[in-house]
C-alpha cells in the first residue's frame, strides 16, 4: 500500500503534467532556466491564466519579468485589448521577454516593460486601476508588495504571490529561526489570511501560489 506521502507526491505531480504547454511556453521556460530566472512551472502559469480568466482581467502588473514565461501566461489569460505591465530589475530578462511575447504572437502595445524594482516602481501606478497583480520577486519584501498590491487592485481584483510554499513550517528545527525571506512569506500570509476585505487562497501548484481577491474598496 502506498504511504501517504507517496500519494500526495504522486498527486502534485498529477497536478504539475496536467497542464500543458506549447512549443513557445516551453521555449520560454527553457530560455528562463538557461538565464537562471526562475521561470514559473506549468501548472503555475495555467493558474495565473485560469485567474485572469476569470475575472476578464484587462489591465495587470506583473512583478518579475523574468524570461517572458509567466507573462505569456497571464496575456492568454487575459482580454484581447489588455496591457500587461511587466516589471524587472535585469534588462537582459526583459529583451529575452519582449522576444518571448513577440514569439507568442503578441503585438508590442499588450507589454509595457519597466526597468527597476517593483517597490521604486509600484508607487508610481495608479491606485485601484489594475485587475490582477503578480508578485515574483524577493520574497523579502512580500508584505511590503502585499500593501502595494491592494493599493493598486480595483474591488474584484486578484493579489497573486509565487513561492508561497517557503511558508510551511515543516522544515524548521526547534532551535533554528526561518530565513528573512520565509519569514517574510509567512508574514504576508498571514496578513492575507487575516484580512477581512480578502479572499484567500494557497495553491499548492509549482513553488505554490497564495492568492487573494480584494472584497471591498481600499480605505481612504
Amino acid at each position: 500500500m502506498a504511504s501517504r506521502d507517496d500519494t500526495l507526491a504522486h498527486t502534485l505531480a498529477h497536478i504539475e503534467q496536467y497542464a500543458v504547454e506549447d512549443a513557445t511556453l516551453t521555449s520560454a521556460r527553457r530560455t528562463g532556466q538557461r538565464a537562471e530566472s526562475s521561470p514559473i512551472s506549468a501548472a503555475g502559469g495555467a493558474a495565473l491564466r485560469f485567474l485572469a480568466a476569470s475575472i476578464g482581467a484587462r489591465a495587470v502588473v506583473e512583478v518579475g519579468t523574468g524570461c517572458g514565461s509567466s507573462g505569456i501566461w497571464l496575456l492568454r489569460g487575459m482580454r484581447a485589448e489588455s496591457v500587461l505591465t511587466s516589471v524587472d530589475i535585469e534588462p537582459e530578462y526583459q529583451e529575452l521577454a519582449r522576444a518571448a511575447y513577440r514569439d507568442a504572437g503578441f503585438p508590442a502595445n499588450r507589454v509595457r516593460l519597466i526597468l527597476g524594482r517593483g517597490l521604486h516602481v509600484l508607487p508610481r501606478l495608479t491606485d485601484a486601476a489594475y485587475d490582477m497583480v503578480f508578485v515574483d520577486a524577493e520574497t523579502a519584501a512580500y508584505p511590503a508588495y502585499l500593501a502595494e498590491a491592494l493599493r493598486l487592485l480595483r474591488t474584484g481584483g486578484i493579489v497573486v504571490f509565487n513561492n508561497a510554499l517557503e511558508a510551511a513550517t515543516s522544515s524548521d528545527g526547534p532551535l533554528s529561526a526561518p530565513e528573512p525571506g520565509t519569514a517574510a512569506v509567512r508574514e504576508a500570509a498571514r496578513l492575507v489570511r487575516d484580512d477581512e476585505e480578502l479572499v484567500p487562497l494557497l495553491l499548492p501548484v509549482g513553488e505554490g501560489l497564495l492568492a487573494a481577491i480584494r472584497e471591498e474598496a481600499p480605505r481612504d
